[in-house]
């Protein structure tokens, strides 16, 4: 792999499940752009949300796009709200492909609904919720994808295989 692959949609959608297949596949690392965050910052997204707000969160995620440049090609699992910027989304764009996850809502609930750790979800942990939420996104991230896999009815592996086939093909068209 010579360029990242930065995989963005929805909470719930398989990004992380995914992001560690695609690394076994690839040999190459995998990075969690929320885990890499709570580490630089001592305490989890939900501290983060709950202390210094949406916002200061959402500039710990833009400090993390503007790193990657700097790295060796990697798996990266973004947080679901990472193409919501258009300067993250330039960031990705200009040192990797970056590949959307899609799943129904229901697959997205079934996926989600035991998890306290996702703050945009509290208190509203039902279907309509998340769709509405999806719905609010949607353009964002198709406008920010260069491929984009839905991910319900398949397994972590088959997703897998789609991206990197796909991303072959971009990586050739780019060339």
């Amino acid at each position: 792999m010579n360029r990242h692959i930065f995989l963005i949609g929805f909470m719930g959608t398989g990004k992380s499940t995914v992001a560690r297949e695609l690394a076994r596949l690839s040999g190459t690392d995998v990075c969690e752009m929320d885990e890499q965050i709570e580490a630089d910052n001592g305490m989890s997204i939900k501290e983060i949300f709950s202390r210094y707000g949406e916002s200061r969160f959402r500039e710990l995620e833009t400090e993390m796009c503007r790193r990657f440049a700097e790295l060796p090609p990697a798996v990266v699992s973004c947080g679901g709200g990472v193409a919501m910027r258009p300067e993250n989304v330039a960031l990705l764009k200009a040192s990797g492909i970056v590949v959307l996850l899609k799943a129904a809502p229901e697959t997205v609930y079934e996926r989600v609904k035991d998890s306290d750790t996702r703050p945009l979800l509290n208190g509203q942990m039902r279907v309509d919720a998340i769709r509405d939420l999806m719905e609010q996104r949607r353009a964002a991230y198709e406008s920010a994808c260069d491929l984009a896999v839905d991910t319900d009815r398949k397994t972590p592996e088959e997703i897998a295989r789609e991206i990197l086939s796909e991303a072959d093909g971009q990586t050739a068209k780019d060339a």
